[in-house]
């Protein structure tokens, strides 16, 4: 890496998104690039689904597009346009007929490098399958590495990229703990559900030796439980947009639950990495998410054999979202 790019702006974007609904999202997006790049950031990150928002909805399923597509040929013209460079997931639909979460890595000569979460989260099951890259992208000798949402909380995603790259870019949609009965409850695990995802980007730094910048969604959402018919799921996504530096210090975090973008002028200084506990998480998602880990899925994994695996989409029209399929995700 050269002297001139030890510190750059970088911006991280926090957005509430509209589920499933692909046009309404990428104006969103682009309206936050927009501000970034007139603020002088020179790297955005954008959430983890960001063309979508992530729920257990057949419109999220159906907003799955070729990774030639409308979403992705719009963030090759916000980076070529303000000629910075942009990071954010979406579904993607291979030729393999798979679906994939896919994290790209795009500058204003087009996609230099896509990354595939390794594992599904709990429902997201239901809406693609994992990858196996390495997620290290080198932009013009700069080492960057891509991960999204829970792939920051588990040791693998640390084995592959500690000590290897000179910026993490990361996004999240990251779920409350839902307000069931008893109250108490339920309150303390998502007390702790809560501080668990603002400490997890810092941490994850900390153990790669790299700064990161963190999109994330934020707002409510609601959508019904896999495999659980007589529950739904209320709730929403928890506000976690920002910048930490190598050694896992918060340079500047999103102010609130508000659609936002972080901006800050980040070191591009790696750090010794700190060793990870030698667990499987760096820190324990707590009794719920753990057994929504395991049950969310086993459905979501059949859900999605069913509905998706080969399933061509439906055409993309004059506008930008494909339709959502007419199964119900139950």
């Amino acid at each position: 890496m050269s002297e001139s790019t030890q510190v750059r702006r970088v911006a991280a974007v926090q957005m509430h998104a509209v589920l499933g609904d692909v046009d309404a999202n990428l104006d969103l997006a682009e309206r936050a690039v927009d501000q970034a790049a007139r603020d002088g950031a020179r790297v955005v990150a954008l959430p983890e689904f960001f063309t979508s928002g992530v729920a257990f909805l057949p419109e999220v399923a159906a907003a799955a597009q070729p990774v030639d597509g409308p979403a992705v040929q719009a963030l090759c013209g916000w980076a070529r346009t303000h000629d910075v460079l942009l990071s954010g997931s979406l579904l993607v639909r291979d030729p393999d007929g798979e679906v994939r979460n896919a994290v790209l890595a795009v500058d204003r000569t087009g996609v230099r490098g896509r990354h595939d979460k390794d594992l599904p989260t709990m429902w997201e099951n239901a809406l693609y399958v994992g990858g196996t890259d390495d997620g290290i992208v080198d932009v013009d000798g700069t080492k960057v590495g891509l991960a999204v949402c829970w792939e920051l909380t588990r040791e693998r995603t640390v084995r592959r990229l500690a000590g290897g790259v000179d910026l993490l870019l990361a996004g999240s949609g990251w779920w409350t703990v839902p307000r069931w009965r008893p109250y108490r409850l339920f309150d303390a695990w998502e007390r702790a559900n809560a501080a668990r995802a603002l400490q997890t980007p810092g941490r994850f730094a900390r153990h790669v030796g790299a700064p990161i910048v963190h999109g994330s969604h934020s707002g409510a959402l609601a959508c019904p439980m896999p495999g659980l018919p007589p529950l739904r799921y209320r709730g929403a996504y928890e506000p976690m947009a920002g910048i930490w530096a190598a050694d896992g210090t918060a340079i500047a975090l999103a102010t609130g639950p508000e659609a936002q973008v972080v901006i800050a002028d980040l070191p591009l200084r790696r750090a010794t990495p700190v060793p990870p506990p030698d667990t499987y998480w760096l820190t324990p998602p707590g009794p719920l998410p753990l057994f929504a880990w395991y049950q969310q899925r086993w459905h979501g994994r059949r859900w999605y054999a069913r509905h998706r695996r080969g399933a061509p989409e439906s055409a993309v029209g004059p506008g930008r979202s494909p339709s959502a399929p007419s199964s119900t995700m139950s």
